[in-house]
């Protein structure tokens, strides 16, 4: 019934594009007194509706009819001299095994699909190894067509040209798509500056790769003609290898209106798909990516899921949803279409690099058990593997303090915390003879993380010490974060440890200052957690969750793998959370706890099994214990597997009839009542669930309840000084589609923090502190007027507030309260 729908949304959409005497009119008598639609403004008829249904009944059906043979037509990958290429590295000789494994299974993956696992730990080649896999599972004559899809627009901005240089693919070859063209034209600019000034940090991985791309007959396919003349369909569809933000393709499931499906779905249709850390997105996020990867199995495509973290409740999830979708699919499209009762055996498979493993798992029961016991070889590895990160548990005592003493207190420890850690786990540097560690302190939240920051200035660093400062969170204008990350890609890339000393900006900063001990220390947010390939010397941590706690962990000595003895991560007992507000959960925004998830302590040393504490690994998010020995209110990572399993996996409730006044309860005799998750979408009859946009409105992909402003910071009629400007929609009817008003609040809204505020006694910003020399220079580099690239680069989208927000440039925008955070 989708795939009707799609033929008939395209055939409708191409229909009603034909204007005049342009070919695949039909004819029809004059005089029908009925039009379907204008060539513009009301008035401007096009279409009678009698040519417009008959028009729409041809065309959708030459549509169906081309449908099942299209992807025939489309671009492939084949050929490709690196994908096949075994490696030369002793590291990476566990992809030739995954590939392997992958040619084994192929032809029974065309033929009952494919759900495969990668969880191979960070630096071991995921990415390749995934284009390999998935290269090794086509056809060999005739190539592969396979998207990959990311989470964050950096991570696939990265990805892409991880592929175009590693695999020497043209534009013709890979197309990169993410959402927000202000962040890619930065991205881009940031690259040609560091190719430009020699400090582009490249690593060839493979020699230079020779391939063929099978183009096929696009341009005279029925169907394909009918979408092509789309830049944006035809952006998504027609490249062999896709690297995009998964937000490209969840519109495939929800098919309100609009007709955005249609492309996602024609990609899904034609080739394969590769979920990158899809751990990583938030658990109200999971009901769309369970539609996403049920509909690869509806459409007939191979799916790999790809995380060192996933959660058993997460992969199972995903694997039922896949297989609901596969038996719908060959019941349709299979060797024998209508009459298959039992469920497809899917090729699964399991790979890392320590061992490879596959099973076709025809219920969900095999599934489970083959899982459950490749994860728990994998642990049985990781408790050999060398420790490269230890913990120590950091005491928090902040009971008692007022609301504005929590965050200067919080700083003194942070800061004590760093200088001890930084005395144990630094480099020295050469010529100097300067002792320089690179350091993180993570915070959960933004407007505590920038008091924490003002009052690391206030302190000031001790004699001999000099502290540089970086803020980095997501509430900056475009310009300025995206310069932050092009600065910490370059300073925390240590594969080769020593090369960070001949940085401009680190090589100025040492030579300015004689201090013996020099610390470049991150003060982040949860963006420091995912996408951003960083390697610290140490970090101290404010938790949250054991997810973020691991993901965190993994940046710290990312690049180098020598054994650490002494204590490198440093984790505070509890948070700021459970102080600023009492009795309510405390590991939430972000984390797991909830008001019906409650824990029943806030203190790591009660939530957190001693022997887990001092080495932090993924062993506690892989393996889960069976569902009657989790202890969701008193273990913080058993709070997560059951939260993962509520949202995951098929849940019920027992309906008990009323209780009239007097009358004893009985056991109830009505049917289980179902609860609405992620598995709703695959697991209720169709009726309830596919055929209507009643689940997508209600579970719809990364909703943000929080209300938002966009404002823009740009510079004033002398051009001398910024002002702050909010964007607002105009009313319907007035002005271009997208076009903006624009309302000018600095006087009313813009609470400047003063420059005297970011200095200190050793402490200065490690950043931009001027925003319009900024904009200046991007401006200049980029040939726009001032006003026009601060229009573009100089946007921020914050939290709605009355009273306006802070601001300064190496510390961003924050909410503004006349009582402080």
């Amino acid at each position: 019934m989708h795939v009707s729908r799609l033929c008939l949304m395209l055939a409708d959409h191409h229909y009603s594009s034909l204007q005049g005497d342009a070919d695949g009119r039909v004819p029809v008598p004059a005089g029908y007194p009925l039009y379907a639609n204008t060539k513009g403004g009301p008035g401007d008829y096009n279409q009678t509706l009698d040519e417009h249904l008959l028009g729409v009944a041809l065309h959708g059906s030459e549509v169906t009819r081309a449908l099942p043979r299209f992807d025939q037509q489309l671009p492939r990958l084949a050929r490709h001299k690196g994908l096949r290429k075994r490696s030369q590295d002793e590291r990476f000789r566990w992809q030739d095994k995954a590939a392997e494994l992958a040619v084994a299974m192929r032809e029974r993956s065309n033929r009952h699909g494919a759900f495969i696992v990668n969880m191979a730990s960070t630096g071991c080649g995921k990415t390749l190894a995934n284009a390999r896999v998935m290269y090794a599972l086509a056809d060999p004559e005739r190539g592969m067509r396979c998207a990959f899809a990311m989470g964050l627009r950096t991570l696939t901005l990265q990805t892409g040209r991880a592929f175009r240089d590693l695999l020497n693919l043209g534009d013709e070859d890979l197309a990169i798509r993410v959402g927000g063209a202000a962040s890619r034209e930065l991205f881009e600019h940031h690259e040609r500056e560091a190719e430009a000034s020699g400090s582009a940090s490249r690593q060839a991985l493979l020699d230079e790769d020779s391939h063929v791309v099978f183009e096929g007959d696009h341009a005279r396919h029925p169907l394909l003609r009918r979408v092509l003349h789309d830049p944006q369909v035809r952006g998504l569809l027609i490249a062999p290898v896709l690297v995009c933000t998964i937000d490209h393709l969840t519109p495939a499931t929800e098919s309100q209106r609009g007709g955005r499906q249609i492309a996602p779905m024609l990609r899904l249709m034609s080739g394969d798909l590769v979920l990158d850390e899809p751990d990583d997105f938030d658990i109200g996020d999971l009901p769309a990516l369970t539609r996403l990867v049920h509909w690869a199995g509806l459409l007939g495509s191979r799916v790999l899921l790809s995380s060192a973290t996933l959660p058993p409740a997460l992969v199972q999830g995903l694997f039922e949803a896949y297989r609901a979708g596969r038996l719908q699919y060959e019941r349709n499209r299979g060797e024998q279409p209508g009459a298959v009762d039992r469920p497809p055996s899917v090729c699964c498979a399991w790979i890392d690099e320590f061992q490879q493993a596959q099973a076709d798992c025809a219920e969900p029961a095999s599934f489970t058990e083959a899982h459950r016991a490749f994860v728990d070889r994998r642990s049985a590895q990781l408790d050999k593997a060398v420790v490269r990160r230890r913990c120590t548990l950091l005491p928090l005592p902040l009971s008692g303090l007022h609301r504005e003493e929590l965050a200067p207190r919080f700083a003194e420890l942070a800061l004590q915390a760093a200088l001890s850690f930084h005395g144990h786990h630094h480099s020295v540097e050469a010529r100097t003879g300067r002792r320089v560690s690179f350091g993180l302190i993570r915070m959960a939240n933004i407007e505590p993380l920038v008091e924490v920051a003002l009052a690391l200035y206030r302190l000031g660093a001790p004699t001999g010490v000099r502290i540089h400062l970086c803020v980095y969170h997501s509430q900056f204008p475009l310009l300025i974060r995206s310069a932050i990350e092009q600065r910490l890609d370059a300073a925390l890339n240590r594969r080769q440890p020593d090369a960070v000393f001949d940085l401009p900006d680190i090589r100025q900063r040492l030579d300015a200052h004689d201090e013996a001990d020099q610390l470049f220390i991150v003060l982040g947010s949860p963006v420091t957690e995912v996408g951003r390939d960083h390697d610290y010397d140490w970090a101290v941590v404010e938790p949250s969750s054991m997810r973020s706690l691991i993901q965190l962990v993994g940046r710290v000595r990312r690049h180098r793998v020598a054994a650490c003895e002494v204590p490198n991560v440093g984790v505070f007992e509890t948070n700021l959370r459970h102080f600023r507000k009492p009795g309510e959960p405390a590991f939430c925004r972000p984390g797991f706890e909830t008001a019906a998830f409650r824990l029943d302590a806030h203190l790591l040393s009660t939530l957190w099994p001693e022997s887990a504490q001092q080495v932090i690994d993924a062993r506690p998010r892989i393996v889960a214990p069976q569902s009657e020995q989790l202890q969701p209110r008193r273990r913080l990572v058993d709070l997560e597997h059951a939260r993962m399993r509520q949202t995951m996996l098929v849940q019920t409730t027992a309906s008990a009839a009323p209780v009239r006044p007097g009358q004893r309860q009985r056991a109830s005799t009505k049917a289980a009542t179902p609860v609405l998750n992620a598995a709703s979408w695959w697991s209720l009859p169709p009726a309830d669930a596919l055929l209507t946009a009643l689940l997508p409105q209600q579970q719809p992909f990364r909703d943000d309840s929080t209300q938002r402003v966009d404002l823009l910071l740009r510079p004033d009629e002398a051009g001398d000084d910024v002002e702050l400007v909010r964007l607002q929609d105009l009313p319907k009817g007035q002005g271009r589609r997208g076009e903006k008003a624009r309302i000018v609040i600095e006087a009313s809204q813009h609470q400047r923090i003063p420059d005297s505020a970011v200095q200190g006694r050793g402490i200065a910003p490690w950043g931009e502190t001027d925003y319009l020399t900024a904009l200046a220079g991007l401006a200049a580099d980029m040939d726009l007027p001032m006003d026009q690239c601060a229009q573009r680069f100089g946007t921020v989208s914050v939290p709605k507030n009355d009273n306006g927000w802070r601001f300064h440039p190496v510390l961003g925008f924050t909410k503004f309260s006349q009582g402080g955070v």
